[in-house]
Order: structure tokens, then sequence, then C-alpha cells
């Protein structure tokens, strides 16, 4: 399997692999990634992959079979199993998915309804509640949500067994997408205000390590998605 070094670091930008493998659509297998795959509504990094003096531009990554398969731009030639090579994520795009997903998990607290679905994506967000009735004042979510943001709450991570998770299922926010579990223990994002514990959910994605860096946000309306779905759209200013 990929060893996830994203999950260990979201700030590490380039790191040395090795090919493993390679996939019936052209994906190239590494041994560990600095890319962050698609999955819990984030997509996947882009950025740069080079090996033996030639650079690929890589679109996505995916979770495959035997770990995480980087997709090139193009249809390119495959670095041979077993060579050394080298990843370079887009970090500006990186870190904006951060942003809009830190985010996303204080709308979840200003919010306190379960969770139906969420998207991420470079400039903007989205979460859809279960919420039967549309929020009487957007502009006092959006307030609040931004004093969330401007207290610069720490955010950290920790982890648990997948049979404590299923011991505490008021953990899991949302309806529609699972934790990442089956490997023995699912990680924890922890968004604390000194002492004080702000919010706490079982999340695979990468984050910021303050909310001041998610800087500004906006809610744009309120859509309603069915009879007690509403999806509410956050975008960076």
């Amino acid at each position: 399997m990929t060893e996830l070094l994203f999950r260990d670091d979201a700030y590490q930008t380039a790191a040395d692999c090795r090919i493993i493998g390679h996939t019936g659509e052209g994906g190239i297998l590494v041994d560990r990634s600095v890319f962050y795959a698609t999955g819990g509504g984030q997509p996947g990094d882009s950025g740069m992959l080079d090996w033996g003096g030639a650079r690929v531009p890589i679109a996505t990554a995916l979770k495959v079979e035997g770990g995480i398969a980087l997709v090139p731009a193009e249809p390119v030639a495959m670095p041979p199993i077993g060579a050394p090579a080298r990843q370079l994520i887009d970090w500006t795009r990186r870190h904006r998915h951060m942003r809009v997903h830190t985010a996303l998990h204080l709308l979840s607290v200003v919010i306190p309804l379960p969770v139906t679905g969420g998207q991420i994506a470079a400039d903007r967000g989205r979460l859809d509640f279960d919420m039967p009735e549309p929020p009487g004042d957007v502009a006092a979510l959006e307030k609040a949500l931004n004093s969330l943001i401007a207290r610069d709450l720490t955010v950290t991570d920790d982890w648990i067994t997948d049979d404590e998770l299923l011991a505490n299922p008021g953990l899991v926010k949302t309806m529609s997408v699972r934790p990442p579990m089956g490997q023995g223990r699912v990680r924890l994002v922890r968004i604390m205000d000194g002492a004080t514990q702000v919010d706490l959910q079982p999340c695979g994605g990468t984050h910021v390590r303050h909310s001041s860096e998610i800087g500004r946000v906006e809610i744009g309306k309120v859509e309603n998605k069915g009879r007690q779905n509403r999806r509410v759209t956050i975008t960076l200013a």
C-alpha cells in the first residue's frame, strides 16, 4: 500500500518515491504520496512527477487497489516499475482546498444539523444539510462563521480505533459520506480554541493548522435541494 505522506503533514509539497506499478487506465502507482487522492468530497491534487530526466504533469490522484495512482494530464510513456521519482504538488491549489475544507468543518458548527453531502473546490465549497426550513438570516450565519475563523483556532488530528468510532456514532456528522474505516483506526480532526473544543469529527482530508489561514469567506444563497435538503455554499473572499 502507498504511504500517505499528506495525512501526516498536509504542508509537505514534495517527496521522493518509487514507482511500484501501473493501472490499466494509465495511472502511475507510487510507494509514497504527497498527492491527496480524490475522496470525501475533496479533489485529488495536481502537480508534477519527475523521473529519469522526464517531467510528467499530474492531473489528479486516485485511490486504487494497491494504493494511490497518479494520473498524468496526457498520455505519456510509463516510468518503469522500480524507478525512483520525485513528486511536487501544486501547492497553491492544495492550500486552497485545505482552507475550504477547514471552513466547511466550521460551517457545520455554525449550522449544527446533520450533513447530507458536500463538495470542495479551489475557490468554494458546499455542504448539504438535513434542514426542513431555510435559515432566516444568512448574513448572521456568515458573520458567525467569519467570527470563528478570525479566532485563530488550532486544527490538529488524532486517531481512534474503528470500534471506538462505532461506539461513538455522534462523532459522525455526515449522513452520506462514511468515515474512512477498515484499516483498524480512524483519523479525527479536532478544532480547538485554547483548551475549549469547537469541533471534532472523523475526516481523511487535508486542513490548515490555524483557522486564520482560511481568510474571510462569503455564504451564497441557500438552495433547496429536496424536501428536507438545503445546500449552503461558501466562497473564499
